[in-house]
């Protein structure tokens, strides 16, 4: 087998793992919704994947990747490709590709094949995450509307300036500020652009009936299925070590331990720190809660896991579990924003952090070359200030313009086709009169 076979192998079997991620996320929501809505949030969590793959194929590959001429890992670059932007002075500002479409001028190219999906699972995890935020009371009509923009537009934008050659990654080179943003394998990418669409939807739709009572208090709506929401978090725990150690797009590339090591490490701390937290607070332990700190860590040392140290890793999953111990809450109480799976917190929050912590921890043993930046990735601990700006634009660029679109999208679905279901449909239960079946049929 030649290196070239073996590295393909490896990024197709990992992108295997990362797609049946989608099981885990499909558990994790419904575990923790009501059982009348179970049959609606499994039914998001299986149509995101062919609507996704779909978009995707047709439009979201060409949008965030063609720009790329190829990877080495994978083979020799030959393929057609073409980067749009804005060339301002002597700098170039990469905003979207422009090849690739419907994979008909790859359609022989097996690092395209391959690279399609591996990002196409990346894309479908993203578009995932507000299928728990906005459970209960999401039109399904308009949920598969938005699994066309995520997949066609939204997603791949943002994509392309980190991953395909677009202006973020390129803030090194341009302006001296590090290595540009650098995302190893998601944090801002992928959970954060998730996270953050999910933001702008919850404020859109609005909370649930009877989340927030007119006396000021929060009702405490409680999922039907905490043992279905563990398993779903372990299923995601395993997937992940695709999701981070596939994007070494190399079964040659030795990182992969340190990659595999630091994605448990941060996932342990950040469950313990979660499960510790509640329950010095409430007096009680709260597993709920210790999945979500979990989920978390994993979230935040995606961005990071090939640039650390397993102590850095240990350290950046205990930020994650306290992160999401207090967001979740703060999320309620102080910004009256209802998302029943806490995907927000996890995915928005400790994806913000797991990109920052490059320019924090990133200690100058890996990423020589990156981004065409000469030298490996140090973060500010290690010497290079110039990082964490990079990971900073980042974020702010993340957190403005996918929540713009995100924000405006939602909009103009309430007015044309409206994006919530009728009161009398949410007070008796989505599976009922929105899907026409029932996840625990009575004899």
């Amino acid at each position: 087998m030649s290196l070239y076979s073996m590295n393909l192998a490896w990024l197709l079997t990992c992108a295997f793992l990362v797609m049946f991620m989608q099981l885990g996320f499909a558990m994790v929501e419904t575990g923790f919704t009501r059982a009348k809505n179970a049959v609606h949030t499994m039914a998001m969590n299986l149509v995101i994947y062919p609507v996704g793959i779909v978009g995707f194929w047709l439009v979201g590959y060409a949008v965030s990747m063609g720009g790329v001429a190829g990877w080495p890992t994978l083979g020799p670059a030959g393929a057609p490709h073409a980067e749009l932007g804005l060339h301002v002075g002597a700098r170039f500002f990469g905003l979207l590709g422009g090849a690739k479409f419907a994979l008909v001028d790859v359609a022989q190219d097996p690092p395209n094949l391959a690279m399609f999906l591996f990002s196409v699972v990346f894309m479908d995890t993203a578009a995932t995450v507000p299928t728990g935020a906005l459970a209960e009371r999401w039109k399904f009509s308009a949920f598969v509307v938005y699994g066309f923009f995520m997949s066609m537009v939204l997603y791949p934008l943002y994509a392309n300036w980190v991953w395909g050659g677009g202006w973020l990654s390129t803030l090194g080179v341009s302006f001296g500020l590090g290595h540009g943003h650098v995302d190893f394998a998601g944090s801002s990418v992928v959970h954060m652009t998730g996270g953050i669409t999910a933001l702008a939807g919850a404020i859109v739709l609005g909370p649930r009936i009877g989340k927030f009572r007119k006396d000021g208090t929060i009702g405490m709506i409680q999922g039907h299925n905490l043992p279905m929401t563990v398993m779903g978090t372990f299923v995601l725990a395993f997937g992940w070590f695709g999701f981070n150690a596939g994007s070494t797009l190399a079964a040659s590339e030795p990182r992969i331990a340190a990659v595999a090591v630091n994605t448990t490490i941060a996932s342990a701390t950040g469950a313990l720190t979660a499960l510790f937290y509640v329950w010095q607070k409430h007096r009680r332990p709260d597993v709920a809660m210790a999945c979500n700190g979990l989920l978390g860590g994993l979230v935040a040392i995606t961005a990071p896991c090939a640039f650390v140290t397993p102590a850095a890793a240990g350290l950046i999953g205990v930020v994650a579990g306290l992160l999401v111990s207090v967001s979740v809450g703060a999320l309620e109480a102080r910004l009256r924003i209802d998302d029943p799976v806490g995907a927000i917190a996890v995915h928005g929050v400790c994806g913000t952090w797991g990109a920052l912590s490059v320019g924090l921890f990133a200690d100058g043993s890996f990423g020589e070359g990156w981004n065409g930046v000469a030298g490996p990735v140090r973060g500010l601990l290690f010497g290079d200030a110039g990082q964490l700006g990079a990971q900073a634009i980042g974020v702010l660029a993340n957190g403005v313009v996918v929540f713009g679109l995100a924000y405006g999208f939602f909009r103009a679905m309430d007015r044309l086709i409206g994006n919530r279901v009728d009161a009398e449909i949410e007070s008796t239960g989505l599976d009922d009169l929105e899907m026409g079946a029932d996840a625990y049929p009575r004899d």
